[in-house]
Protein backbone atom coordinates (compact mmCIF):
# COMPACT_ATOMS: atom_id res chain seq x y z
CA UNK A 1 0.00 0.00 0.00
CA UNK A 2 1.51 3.91 -0.97
CA UNK A 3 0.20 6.89 -0.87
CA UNK A 4 -0.05 7.21 -4.50
CA UNK A 5 -2.39 4.22 -4.42
CA UNK A 6 -4.62 5.71 -1.68
CA UNK A 7 -5.18 8.94 -4.12
CA UNK A 8 -6.07 6.65 -6.90
CA UNK A 9 -8.63 4.37 -4.47
CA UNK A 10 -10.03 7.96 -3.19
CA UNK A 11 -10.40 10.03 -6.57
CA UNK A 12 -12.71 6.58 -7.60
CA UNK A 13 -14.97 6.42 -4.41
CA UNK A 14 -15.35 10.23 -4.83
CA UNK A 15 -16.69 10.11 -8.82
CA UNK A 16 -18.10 7.07 -8.38
CA UNK A 17 -16.65 5.63 -11.44
CA UNK A 18 -12.93 4.18 -13.24
CA UNK A 19 -13.31 6.21 -16.11
CA UNK A 20 -13.85 9.63 -14.84
CA UNK A 21 -11.13 9.33 -11.61
CA UNK A 22 -8.64 8.16 -14.87
CA UNK A 23 -9.86 12.05 -16.81
CA UNK A 24 -9.32 13.50 -13.87
CA UNK A 25 -5.89 11.92 -12.80
CA UNK A 26 -4.89 11.74 -16.23
CA UNK A 27 -4.04 8.32 -16.09
CA UNK A 28 -5.07 5.44 -18.74
CA UNK A 29 -8.26 3.75 -16.95
CA UNK A 30 -6.47 0.32 -17.16
CA UNK A 31 -3.62 1.46 -15.03
CA UNK A 32 -6.07 2.78 -12.62
CA UNK A 33 -7.68 -0.03 -11.96
CA UNK A 34 -4.75 -2.42 -11.80
CA UNK A 35 -3.51 0.09 -8.68
CA UNK A 36 -6.86 -0.53 -7.47
CA UNK A 37 -6.51 -4.10 -7.49
CA UNK A 38 -2.77 -4.21 -6.12
CA UNK A 39 -4.69 -1.93 -3.16
CA UNK A 40 -7.04 -4.82 -2.58
CA UNK A 41 -4.64 -7.25 -3.19
CA UNK A 42 -2.22 -5.76 -0.44
CA UNK A 43 -5.07 -5.23 2.24
CA UNK A 44 -6.99 -8.83 1.60
CA UNK A 45 -10.55 -7.47 0.70
CA UNK A 46 -12.66 -5.79 -1.62
CA UNK A 47 -12.55 -2.00 -1.79
CA UNK A 48 -15.02 -1.15 -4.59
CA UNK A 49 -17.99 -2.63 -5.99
CA UNK A 50 -19.86 -2.68 -9.40
CA UNK A 51 -22.78 -1.83 -10.51
CA UNK A 52 -24.83 -0.15 -13.10
CA UNK A 53 -24.00 3.42 -12.35
CA UNK A 54 -20.43 2.74 -11.37
CA UNK A 55 -18.64 1.42 -9.06
CA UNK A 56 -19.71 1.87 -4.63
CA UNK A 57 -18.07 1.39 -1.49
CA UNK A 58 -18.03 -1.30 0.48
CA UNK A 59 -17.70 -1.55 4.40
CA UNK A 60 -14.24 -2.21 4.24
CA UNK A 61 -14.00 0.44 1.74
CA UNK A 62 -15.71 3.06 3.03
CA UNK A 63 -13.45 2.47 6.49
CA UNK A 64 -10.57 2.76 4.29
CA UNK A 65 -11.71 5.57 2.57
CA UNK A 66 -12.40 7.49 5.87
CA UNK A 67 -8.85 6.78 6.65
CA UNK A 68 -7.29 7.54 3.46
CA UNK A 69 -8.65 10.85 3.15
CA UNK A 70 -7.17 12.06 6.77
CA UNK A 71 -3.81 10.46 5.40
CA UNK A 72 -3.92 12.00 2.17
CA UNK A 73 -4.70 15.33 4.21
CA UNK A 74 -2.04 15.33 6.69
CA UNK A 75 0.85 14.18 3.83
CA UNK A 76 -0.63 17.83 1.91
CA UNK A 77 -0.41 19.65 5.19
CA UNK A 78 3.40 18.41 5.89
CA UNK A 79 3.59 19.55 2.23
CA UNK A 80 2.77 23.24 2.81
CA UNK A 81 4.21 23.29 5.75
CA UNK A 82 7.61 22.53 4.51
CA UNK A 83 6.88 25.36 1.43
CA UNK A 84 5.29 27.54 3.64
CA UNK A 85 9.41 27.18 5.33
CA UNK A 86 10.30 29.16 2.18
CA UNK A 87 7.63 31.02 2.45
CA UNK A 88 6.06 29.99 -0.72
CA UNK A 89 2.38 29.15 0.16
CA UNK A 90 1.62 26.32 -1.98
CA UNK A 91 0.28 22.57 -1.70
CA UNK A 92 -3.85 21.79 -1.96
CA UNK A 93 -6.65 23.20 0.35
CA UNK A 94 -10.26 22.28 0.15
CA UNK A 95 -13.06 24.59 0.97
CA UNK A 96 -16.64 23.58 1.44
CA UNK A 97 -19.69 25.83 0.34
CA UNK A 98 -23.80 25.30 0.35
CA UNK A 99 -25.61 25.52 -2.67
CA UNK A 100 -27.03 28.74 -1.85
CA UNK A 101 -23.66 30.48 -2.26
CA UNK A 102 -21.49 28.04 -4.38
CA UNK A 103 -22.90 29.64 -7.79
CA UNK A 104 -22.26 33.12 -6.76
CA UNK A 105 -18.70 32.65 -4.59
CA UNK A 106 -16.88 29.57 -6.94
CA UNK A 107 -16.26 31.88 -9.70
CA UNK A 108 -14.66 34.68 -7.95
CA UNK A 109 -12.76 32.61 -5.53
CA UNK A 110 -11.12 30.52 -8.22
CA UNK A 111 -9.96 33.36 -10.34
CA UNK A 112 -8.33 35.68 -6.57
CA UNK A 113 -7.34 32.16 -5.89
CA UNK A 114 -4.65 31.53 -8.78
CA UNK A 115 -4.13 35.32 -8.83
CA UNK A 116 -3.36 35.30 -5.52
CA UNK A 117 -1.62 31.84 -5.14
CA UNK A 118 -0.44 30.86 -8.08
CA UNK A 119 1.57 28.01 -6.29
CA UNK A 120 -1.34 26.20 -4.32
CA UNK A 121 -4.07 24.24 -6.09
CA UNK A 122 -7.91 24.47 -5.01
CA UNK A 123 -10.24 22.33 -4.75
CA UNK A 124 -14.01 23.15 -4.05
CA UNK A 125 -17.22 20.94 -2.89
CA UNK A 126 -20.59 21.55 -1.76
CA UNK A 127 -23.03 20.29 0.75
CA UNK A 128 -25.33 21.39 2.97
CA UNK A 129 -24.48 22.96 6.47
CA UNK A 130 -24.48 20.04 8.38
CA UNK A 131 -22.34 17.56 5.61
CA UNK A 132 -19.55 20.67 5.67
CA UNK A 133 -18.73 20.92 9.17
CA UNK A 134 -18.25 17.17 9.41
CA UNK A 135 -16.39 17.27 6.45
CA UNK A 136 -14.04 19.83 8.40
CA UNK A 137 -14.11 17.96 11.84
CA UNK A 138 -13.26 14.49 10.29
CA UNK A 139 -10.09 16.65 7.61
CA UNK A 140 -11.96 15.84 3.98
CA UNK A 141 -12.66 19.40 3.88
CA UNK A 142 -9.77 22.41 5.32
CA UNK A 143 -12.25 25.56 5.67
CA UNK A 144 -15.91 26.12 4.62
CA UNK A 145 -18.40 28.58 4.77
CA UNK A 146 -21.77 27.00 7.16
CA UNK A 147 -24.98 28.57 7.61
CA UNK A 148 -26.49 28.95 11.25
CA UNK A 149 -23.88 25.76 12.32
CA UNK A 150 -24.93 23.87 15.67
CA UNK A 151 -22.13 24.22 18.88
CA UNK A 152 -19.43 21.67 17.73
CA UNK A 153 -15.95 20.97 19.93
CA UNK A 154 -14.20 19.97 16.61
CA UNK A 155 -14.81 23.04 14.60
CA UNK A 156 -14.20 26.73 15.49
CA UNK A 157 -16.74 29.51 13.50
CA UNK A 158 -16.12 32.83 12.74
CA UNK A 159 -19.63 34.97 11.55
CA UNK A 160 -18.88 36.95 8.28
CA UNK A 161 -22.39 37.58 7.12
CA UNK A 162 -26.19 37.74 7.67
CA UNK A 163 -29.22 38.71 5.86
CA UNK A 164 -32.53 38.75 6.47
CA UNK A 165 -35.38 35.53 5.49
CA UNK A 166 -38.25 36.39 3.96
CA UNK A 167 -41.77 34.38 3.05
CA UNK A 168 -41.38 33.62 -0.90
CA UNK A 169 -44.05 33.23 -3.00
CA UNK A 170 -44.75 33.56 -7.19
CA UNK A 171 -45.27 36.54 -8.86
CA UNK A 172 -47.36 38.83 -6.26
CA UNK A 173 -51.09 38.19 -5.48
CA UNK A 174 -53.62 40.00 -3.75
CA UNK A 175 -52.52 38.08 -0.71
CA UNK A 176 -48.83 38.92 -1.10
CA UNK A 177 -48.94 42.95 -1.67
CA UNK A 178 -48.13 43.24 2.48
CA UNK A 179 -44.86 44.22 2.61
CA UNK A 180 -43.48 42.66 5.69
CA UNK A 181 -44.96 38.99 7.27
CA UNK A 182 -45.24 39.20 10.79
CA UNK A 183 -43.86 35.21 11.87
CA UNK A 184 -47.31 34.47 13.74
CA UNK A 185 -48.83 34.81 10.57
CA UNK A 186 -46.55 32.59 9.02
CA UNK A 187 -48.85 29.52 10.21
CA UNK A 188 -50.95 30.75 7.40
CA UNK A 189 -49.24 29.72 4.74
CA UNK A 190 -48.46 26.00 3.23
CA UNK A 191 -44.55 26.15 3.56
CA UNK A 192 -41.88 23.87 1.36
CA UNK A 193 -39.32 23.86 3.45
CA UNK A 194 -35.93 21.52 4.00
CA UNK A 195 -35.97 18.41 6.01
CA UNK A 196 -35.52 18.59 9.51
CA UNK A 197 -32.09 18.32 9.53
CA UNK A 198 -31.19 21.88 7.58
CA UNK A 199 -30.08 24.77 9.45
CA UNK A 200 -32.71 27.21 7.74
CA UNK A 201 -35.35 24.58 9.09
CA UNK A 202 -33.90 24.17 12.28
CA UNK A 203 -34.02 28.18 12.52
CA UNK A 204 -37.39 28.50 11.73
CA UNK A 205 -39.20 26.02 13.90
CA UNK A 206 -37.26 27.00 16.75
CA UNK A 207 -38.24 30.36 16.57
CA UNK A 208 -41.74 29.24 16.02
CA UNK A 209 -41.66 27.04 19.11
CA UNK A 210 -40.40 30.31 21.34
CA UNK A 211 -43.31 31.92 19.86
CA UNK A 212 -46.18 29.03 20.19
CA UNK A 213 -46.72 28.64 16.86
CA UNK A 214 -47.20 25.65 14.83
CA UNK A 215 -45.75 25.95 11.01
CA UNK A 216 -47.95 24.53 8.18
CA UNK A 217 -45.49 22.38 6.17
CA UNK A 218 -46.88 20.89 3.43
CA UNK A 219 -43.88 19.85 1.64
CA UNK A 220 -40.09 18.62 3.02
CA UNK A 221 -37.74 19.20 -0.27
CA UNK A 222 -33.77 19.47 0.12
CA UNK A 223 -32.38 21.45 -3.19
CA UNK A 224 -33.56 25.34 -3.12
CA UNK A 225 -33.99 25.21 -6.57
CA UNK A 226 -36.69 22.68 -6.50
CA UNK A 227 -38.49 24.34 -3.34
CA UNK A 228 -38.53 27.67 -5.79
CA UNK A 229 -39.63 25.74 -8.87
CA UNK A 230 -42.68 23.83 -6.21
CA UNK A 231 -43.41 27.59 -4.94
CA UNK A 232 -43.88 29.18 -9.14
CA UNK A 233 -46.10 26.27 -9.90
CA UNK A 234 -48.02 27.26 -7.05
CA UNK A 235 -47.99 24.56 -4.65
CA UNK A 236 -46.77 26.62 -1.51
CA UNK A 237 -44.43 29.13 -0.24
CA UNK A 238 -41.01 28.68 1.00
CA UNK A 239 -38.80 30.91 3.78
CA UNK A 240 -35.27 31.85 1.91
CA UNK A 241 -33.21 34.89 1.91
CA UNK A 242 -31.87 36.86 -1.11
CA UNK A 243 -29.09 35.01 -1.71
CA UNK A 244 -31.16 32.22 -2.82
CA UNK A 245 -33.22 34.35 -5.07
CA UNK A 246 -30.58 35.41 -6.73
CA UNK A 247 -28.76 32.40 -6.78
CA UNK A 248 -31.47 31.04 -8.55
CA UNK A 249 -31.20 33.27 -11.99
CA UNK A 250 -34.42 34.05 -11.95
CA UNK A 251 -35.18 36.20 -8.88
CA UNK A 252 -37.82 38.25 -11.01
CA UNK A 253 -40.02 35.14 -10.71
CA UNK A 254 -40.78 35.85 -7.11
CA UNK A 255 -41.81 38.13 -4.68
CA UNK A 256 -39.64 38.12 -1.26
CA UNK A 257 -41.21 39.89 2.01
CA UNK A 258 -39.36 40.49 5.11
CA UNK A 259 -40.34 38.53 8.32
CA UNK A 260 -41.12 40.92 11.20
CA UNK A 261 -42.33 40.58 14.61
CA UNK A 262 -39.34 38.88 15.38
CA UNK A 263 -37.51 39.20 12.41
CA UNK A 264 -35.21 36.30 11.44
CA UNK A 265 -31.92 36.45 10.14
CA UNK A 266 -29.82 33.60 8.23
CA UNK A 267 -25.82 33.99 9.56
CA UNK A 268 -23.06 32.69 7.98
CA UNK A 269 -20.06 31.31 9.14
CA UNK A 270 -16.71 30.12 8.27
CA UNK A 271 -15.20 27.13 10.00
CA UNK A 272 -12.07 25.35 10.21
CA UNK A 273 -11.23 22.28 12.36
CA UNK A 274 -10.53 23.12 15.91
CA UNK A 275 -7.96 20.03 16.48
CA UNK A 276 -5.78 21.24 13.52
CA UNK A 277 -3.04 24.28 13.16
CA UNK A 278 -3.97 26.72 10.47
CA UNK A 279 -1.61 26.66 7.88
CA UNK A 280 -0.07 29.36 5.68
CA UNK A 281 -2.11 28.33 2.96
CA UNK A 282 -5.32 28.02 5.16
CA UNK A 283 -5.14 31.53 6.35
CA UNK A 284 -5.00 32.51 3.09
CA UNK A 285 -7.52 31.26 1.87
CA UNK A 286 -9.93 32.16 4.63
CA UNK A 287 -9.06 35.68 4.51
CA UNK A 288 -9.61 35.16 0.32
CA UNK A 289 -13.02 33.80 1.46
CA UNK A 290 -13.64 35.87 3.77
CA UNK A 291 -13.41 39.10 1.48
CA UNK A 292 -15.52 37.74 -1.33
CA UNK A 293 -18.19 36.50 1.56
CA UNK A 294 -18.45 40.01 3.15
CA UNK A 295 -18.32 41.50 -0.54
CA UNK A 296 -21.73 39.96 -1.31
CA UNK A 297 -23.50 42.22 1.76
CA UNK A 298 -23.35 43.03 5.56
CA UNK A 299 -20.38 41.57 7.17
CA UNK A 300 -20.99 41.10 11.06
CA UNK A 301 -17.34 40.33 12.24
CA UNK A 302 -13.81 40.20 11.08
CA UNK A 303 -11.07 37.14 12.32
CA UNK A 304 -7.98 38.16 13.84
CA UNK A 305 -4.75 38.46 11.32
Amino acid sequence: MNLKQLEYFVRVAELGSFSKAALILNIAQPALSKQVRLLETALRVTLLTRNGRGVVLTDSGQRLFDHSVGILQLVAHATEEMEAARDVPSGRIVIGLPPSMGRRLTLPLVENFRRTLPKARLAIVEGLSTHLTEWIATGRVDLGLVLNPEPNPAIEVTPVHEEPLGLVGPVPGKKDKVAVVPLAELVNYPLILPERSHALRKLLETQAALSGLKLNVVLEVSSVQSILDLVAAGHGYAVLSQTALTASGRPQEFTLRPLAKPGLTSTFFIAVSAHKPMTPLGRQAFRLLQELVVSTGAPIAKRDS
